[in-house]
């Protein structure tokens, strides 16, 4: 069993491999990137708050040039199914 420590290390690691696909490329002048999440915890659970911190450090501001689907957080496990296939649909960064 993954104890508390571990589990939490997982989920920021997990978060930042999230942010690799965005940080690896340059940024392109007036673009637009679109985030979209699935997320049992609330938006301000702290992993999310240090995943949104370091886009921010490298340059991906929400509300600037960061959209991010708010509605991918809290989220039941029966809406998981439902709301992956939104995002697919939406064609975002990184889901």
């Amino acid at each position: 069993m993954i104890t508390k420590m571990k589990r939490r290390e997982f989920i920021t690691l997990l978060g930042g491999a999230a942010a690799w696909p965005l940080a690896a490329r340059a940024q392109e002048a007036g673009r637009i990137y679109r985030l979209g999440t699935l997320n049992l915890s609330p938006r301000s659970a702290p992993n999310h708050v240090a995943f949104y911190a370091e886009l921010q450090r490298l340059g991906f501001i929400a509300g600037q040039n960061l959209v991010v689907d708010e509605r991918g957080y809290g989220l039941h496990v029966e809406q998981l199914a439902d709301h992956a296939a939104e995002i697919v649909k939406a064609q975002v960064e990184c889901h």
